[in-house]
């Protein structure tokens, strides 16, 4: 049982790096999931419940840093509600379209999401740029963040 437990903690983590970048799962939480299940597998004598505690501290800020680094960099251009739509909508899409598409379907959406509420190019472009760089700083953020937990991980498990 104690292997299986192992082997699907290793998954969700594996799962949740991956989500770190892909929009559609919750990356930071699966590897939070993952280590908590690593953790109750060993009796949480390999992984102490501090090390458990803190790792999920470091989840609740990469939590907060996903919703809050996009929002006020388009806040701070000036985004509209249509704008911040088209970012979330490019993202999605963009997971349809390869890496590519993933990187720069946000720019996109959010530009046509400005363009539609305000009618004004330069503007629109502006904004998508600023909403664009926003979701990237939190993308890479949220990447520090994953591989500080999993490091953490290794370590405690290690020593």
């Amino acid at each position: 049982m104690v292997t299986a437990l192992w082997i699907l903690a290793v998954l969700m983590m594996i799962v949740g790096v991956v989500g770190t970048v892909l929009p559609a799962l919750p990356g930071v939480m699966l590897v939070y999931g993952g280590i908590v299940l690593a953790a109750y597998a060993e009796g949480f004598t390999r992984i102490s419940g501090l090390t458990v505690a803190v790792l999920g501290a470091l989840a609740l800020v990469a939590f907060v840093i996903d919703y809050v680094a996009s929002a006020a960099a388009a806040k701070k251009a000036g985004a509209s509600k249509l704008g911040l739509a088209g970012a979330a909508l490019g993202t999605v899409l963009g997971i349809f379209t390869g890496f590519i598409g993933l990187l720069f379907m946000p720019l996109v959406g959010a530009a046509i999401g400005e363009y539609l509420a305000q009618r004004d190019a330069l503007k629109a472009g502006r904004i998508g740029l600023a909403t664009w760089v926003g979701l990237l700083v939190g993308t890479v953020l949220k990447l520090a963040i994953v591989f500080t937990m999993i490091g953490v991980f290794v370590v405690a498990i290690v020593l």
